[in-house]
């Protein structure tokens, strides 16, 4: 139970790094293109978590303590490939497209749709475990969003609209195509995309015609880049690995009550009473993700990898090295077959079917 509640937690704090950085990402919009914006941030969460990588590396051989150096699975590297041109590239520069033409208090509620998406994906092409509550929960979102889109007497949806639902789509492969390499280090899978998705942005950028801003601006973007999208993407990599796609996807769907709170601090408005409906929804819709409880016997085939654990009722194993008997720890090891009874979401040891 404890370690679905750090799950839980961990995607919450994910979700409200995310969910400040969209304001901020409008505010910075005045002065930056939207690709070098995207870039700026990807490359200062790759370069920040690079960082990081080799301070934990550095303080692991000062302490003489056992690091695990295994390189990542070249089978898998397809879809971190896949997750980094939906997530890394083309998400980003939607959402700052969408940005231009849309209130930040509206963009980052209309965000709650990525959850959607997200756990749509998992239920159809992945055939990931969606149970009833969460499927009305995503009922509720939807009917959020289109009261929050919908404007009395336009023509039409908001331009910036489409670019945002665009923009949720793109991440909600993202988190799919993640989830299937979740049980890699978190900070590598995160560092990687930012490396990669920062350079081929600010590519583009440069491509149609952008000029570097001053310095001060390029720090204060990568800096938010690297807690908004870097540190945020690790938490919800670690999320993903206990909690699978769909519920990591319900709990990351609060970001905008972040980012709508943000936005008020920084552009003071009475919101219209649509804003609230669509709101009070999103609320009702994450609630029934969030009390959804999957139990039933249910049978574990036998299983090798690599991910930092505790000797579990899932982790009963021998080490082939000397061990403290300090955990959690990180060591490729195998699970045997078992078959048993208890509540459970489709982390990287529940992706049975039913």
């Amino acid at each position: 139970m404890s370690t679905r509640f750090n799950a839980a937690f961990t995607a919450l704090l994910a979700a409200a790094l995310f969910g400040a950085t969209t304001p901020l990402a409008k505010a910075l919009l005045g002065s930056l293109s939207p690709f070098l914006l995207a870039g700026l941030f990807y490359l200062g969460s790759g370069t920040g978590l690079a960082v990081l990588i080799l301070l934990r590396r550095l303080q692991s051989h000062a302490r003489g303590q056992r690091v695990s150096h295994d390189r990542f699975p070249l089978r898998e590297v397809p879809w971190l490939a896949g997750a980094i041109a939906a997530g890394g590239v083309a998400g980003p520069a939607l959402l700052m497209l969408g940005l231009q033409t849309t209130p930040a208090a509206t963009g980052s509620l209309l965000l709650n749709l990525e959850g959607v998406f997200t756990a749509l994906i998992a239920w159809v092409v992945f055939r990931e475990n969606v149970d009833v509550q969460v499927f009305l929960g995503m009922v509720a979102i939807v009917a959020g969003g289109v009261a929050l889109s919908w404007q009395p007497g336009a023509a039409g949806l908001p331009p910036g609209t489409l670019l945002l639902a665009a923009a949720c789509a793109c991440w909600a492969i993202d988190n799919n195509l993640t989830r299937k390499v979740s049980a890699n280090d978190a900070m590598f899978i995160a560092c990687v995309k930012g490396l990669v998705a920062g350079s081929v942005n600010i590519a583009l950028a440069f491509t149609l015609g952008a000029a570097w801003p001053k310095a001060a601006t390029i720090t204060l973007a990568m800096l938010t880049g690297f807690a908004g999208y870097g540190v945020s993407l690790v938490l919800f990599v670690i999320a993903l690995r206990h909690l699978g796609t769909a519920r990591t996807g319900a709990y990351f769907s609060v970001a905008p009550l972040f980012g709508v709170t943000l936005s008020w601090v920084l552009w003071p408005e009475m919101p219209p009473l649509l804003f609230w409906v669509a709101a009070a929804l999103m609320t009702l819709g994450v609630w029934l993700h969030i009390r959804e409880r999957h139990e039933h016997p249910h049978t574990h085939d036998a299983l090798d990898h690599t991910h930092r654990h505790r000797h579990d009722a899932h982790h009963q194993h021998e080490h082939d090295f000397v061990w403290d008997g300090n955990e959690p720890h990180t060591h490729p090891h195998r699970h045997a077959p078992i078959s048993h009874t208890h509540a459970h979401f489709p982390d990287i040891h529940h992706r049975h079917t039913h």
